[in-house]
This record gives structure tokens, C-alpha cells and sequence, in this order.
């Protein structure tokens, strides 16, 4: 190998180092600043923006308002645990027993389902989109790691209850509860917390004002968990 090539080999080198280091002090500051501020919009809202004016609707606001957790149901939290991740307090971001059964299930052709825990689901909805490949999984692996790191478990489920979509340009528990229900967050009952966590991931498809049979059935054994975990 000539000197040029060992040259130009070692700038190569030095530039993927220094990258990997700028990547990884760049998103490690964003999560650990993140951890101690109001969080008003995320990169699903900004998406959100954005196939507005693709699809040349201009721009529809998002009602979205953050609430501290003093002033929010202790319900929601515990109809979230319930419903996404009842592991949430035990695991540090992922649930390898899930996420071993759902690959299985997968690859023996079933129904396809997700094993994503609460703290995934915020480095999702928080950081990237809604697409699906290996790159965005591994980003994904990387921000929950990051957020399990820097946040407690009462500042994720914070984060989670007030970022996630409840509806059309909908986000966040308390907007969620002011559109539904005309009450402010820290007044939802089980019932009402739970039709809430029911509708997550898709509430467009389990719409909370118009609930199907699926929806409701879901909302009471998410009730029943809550039981079984003795939040009730």
C-alpha cells in the first residue's frame, strides 16, 4: 500500500472517529438537557407538519399542551403501565422476553406484533419517524439507551403521557382529556384513563369519542391489569 493510500486511509478513519464522537456528545447533551424541560413538540408532530403540506392542506395547528406530573391523574400513568409495558419499572428500556416471543411469532408467519416498551416508544415518537427499517431501529436502540441513562422511569412515563397522539393533530394527555372529555387531565377517572390508553398506538383507528366493540373491550382489561397490579 502506498503512503497516499495510508493517508488517506487514516483521514478516513479520523473522520468516522470524530463523527461517532460528535454523535454521540450531540444526542447525549439533547436527551440530558430533554430530561429537565417542558417538551412542547417531537419529531412525530413535525411529521405531522409536514404530510399537511404534502398533501397541500397548509398548516393545521396541533393541540398539544404539556402538564407536570403533580397535575396529572396518577390514573393515566397507571392505565399506561397496564396497557403498553407492565415490566416498565423492572426492565432498562427493553424487554428481551418480548422481544424474543414477537420475533418468534413473526418468523413462524403470524400475526405481526410489536414488543416495544414505553421507553422506546418516547425515543420513537421523540426523535424519529414513523417509518420502519434496521437504520431507525438502531436509532431507536441508541435514544432509549440515552433515555433510560439520563431520565428517571417517572420522567419517561411523564414524557410518554404527554407526546403521545390521541387523535387528529392531537397530542398529549391533557389536550387529549380537554377535547374528550372537558376536564383537565388531573380529574380523569380509571375509565376514562383507560379508553385513553386503549386507543394508543392508533388513535385514529380507536377513535376514544367513537368506540367501537375493540376499544371498549380493550379499555376493560386494561382495567382488569390495573387490578392485577393494584393500582386500583
Amino acid at each position: 500500500m502506498t503512503n497516499k493510500k495510508k493517508t488517506v486511509r487514516q483521514k478516513l478513519k479520523q473522520w468516522l472517529f470524530y463523527g461517532i464522537v460528535i454523535f454521540v456528545g450531540t444526542t447525549s447533551s439533547i436527551v440530558a438537557i430533554l430530561g429537565f424541560i417542558p417538551i412542547n413538540t417531537s419529531a412525530f408532530m413535525i411529521q405531522q407538519h409536514i404530510a399537511d403540506f404534502q398533501a397541500d392542506k397548509g398548516f393545521i395547528s396541533i393541540e398539544q399542551q404539556w402538564t407536570e406530573r403533580d397535575e396529572l391523574s396518577p390514573h393515566m400513568f397507571s392505565a399506561a403501565i397496564a396497557a403498553e409495558d407492565q415490566l416498565f419499572y423492572h426492565h432498562i428500556g427493553f424487554d428481551f422476553n418480548s422481544i424474543y416471543a414477537a420475533l418468534k411469532n413473526n418468523s413462524s408467519g403470524g400475526k405481526l406484533r410489536g414488543a416495544s416498551t414505553i421507553s422506546q416508544q418516547v425515543a420513537k415518537n421523540l426523535f424519529l419517524s414513523p417509518s420502519r427499517s434496521l437504520w431507525r431501529k438502531g436509532f431507536e436502540a441508541w435514544f432509549t439507551i440515552l433515555i433510560e441513562l439520563f431520565w428517571s422511569k417517572e420522567r419517561i412515563l411523564l414524557v410518554y403521557v404527554n407526546i403521545a397522539e390521541f387523535g387528529d393533530h392531537l397530542y398529549g394527555v391533557e389536550s387529549a382529556s380537554q377535547h374528550y372529555f372537558s376536564i383537565p387531565a388531573g380529574k380523569l377517572n380509571p375509565h376514562q384513563a383507560a379508553l385513553l390508553a386503549a386507543s394508543l398506538p392508533n388513535p385514529i383507528h380507536f377513535k376514544v369519542d367513537q368506540p367501537n366493540k375493540k376499544l371498549i373491550d380493550k379499555q376493560q382489561w386494561i382495567l382488569r391489569q390495573m387490578k392485577n397490579l393494584n393500582y386500583l
